[in-house]
């Protein structure tokens, strides 16, 4: 009963207007708001450039990037990866999903390994294969907070023997958060392949990716088109997703576009039983698209000589 008697009407009332005087006080003597925000407000003193990791073995290393979910940006990191093999060159592929992880299901890893045993990388169709699926169960929720994703990517880079690699293909999670800053800026990019769709929605968050490259000065391999058109059985082309957004937004941006990849239901077939088209369908439209994008990211890497170079400005 005190508690309520504390908030009768009479002292609500007799507050109001203590705090309406109080008001009126403070309107008559206020000074101009000029005043406090011409007063300097300190900075936090700038942080140190995070460091590079080394990693002597692996002569180059590409980031497959998109600025959402579902624009394919996994199947084309796993099918480049496969046809840069192809192509006759040592690969590895890090999926850098934690939260995520696509790549165990779509190289045919269906086991959960003991990190305390196994000797990481795993080989599958002749590619070096580590991501955190292959240590926790498909249906586990990794609950975790930036700083230790942070530190298990960190472990991937500097703690897997990857060996005498050509290329290593990081499979990056969609969006521009911790993960994709935490590799960005550690580890050793010779540049970066921005996947997107043609339709606008996928077009606006690719920008997003554009820029989050150009500030951490990691060059910009180029765009590829994912799910531009779809080829069907009487030789027509359908362009699904509308079509040459990909191509546009690389003119724009002032980076390369590397090319287009048609959309087949076979593609998420050989994905979903751990055989990627690319491997089991090699002569496929499909697959000599990626064989054909693979034989140009390899050209723009050898290009990509600075990795510091200053990016174009997007126009956001």
């Amino acid at each position: 009963m005190a508690t309520i008697r504390a908030c009768s009407r009479s002292n609500i009332c007799a507050r109001s207007a203590s705090a309406r005087n109080a008001t009126k006080k403070f309107s008559r003597n206020a000074q101009p708001s000029a005043n406090i925000l011409s007063r300097t407000i300190p900075m936090p003193p700038p942080q140190a450039e995070p460091q590079k990791i080394a990693m002597p073995g692996v002569k180059n290393v590409v980031a497959v990037a998109s600025g959402k979910g579902g624009v394919g940006k996994s199947t084309v990191a796993t099918n480049l990866a496969l046809a840069l093999h192809m192509h006759g060159r040592r690969v590895g592929l890090l999926d850098a999903d934690i939260y995520g992880p696509s790549i165990p299901i779509m190289m045919g890893v269906n086991e959960v390994f003991d990190p305390n045993t196994t000797q990481f990388p795993l080989d599958r169709h002749g590619i070096k294969l580590m991501s955190m699926g292959f240590c926790v169960k498909p249906e586990t929720a990794m609950i975790w907070r930036g700083p230790m994703v942070h530190k298990y990517l960190t472990a991937f880079l500097t703690q897997i023997n990857w060996g005498e690699l050509d290329y290593l293909v990081i499979d990056l999670p969609p969006g521009t958060g911790d993960a994709q800053l935490t590799l960005t800026q550690t580890a050793p990019l010779s540049g970066a392949v921005i996947v997107t769709t043609p339709q606008d929605v996928s077009l606006i968050d690719a920008r997003k990716g554009l820029e989050m490259f150009r500030q951490v000065r990691v060059p910009v391999l180029g765009i590829v088109e994912n799910m531009s058109y779809f080829l069907g059985a009487d030789g027509k082309r359908y362009e699904i997703f509308r079509h040459g957004g990909g191509k546009k937004l690389a003119q724009e941006a002032g980076v390369p576009f590397l090319g287009e990849i048609p959309i087949d239901p076979l593609v998420a077939e050989c994905g979903d039983s751990g055989d990627p088209i690319v491997h089991r369908h090699p002569d496929s439209a499909i697959a000599k698209s990626y064989l054909d994008l693979a034989g140009i990211v390899a050209e723009q890497v050898r290009r990509s000589t600075d990795s510091t170079a200053e990016l174009p400005t997007l126009k956001l």
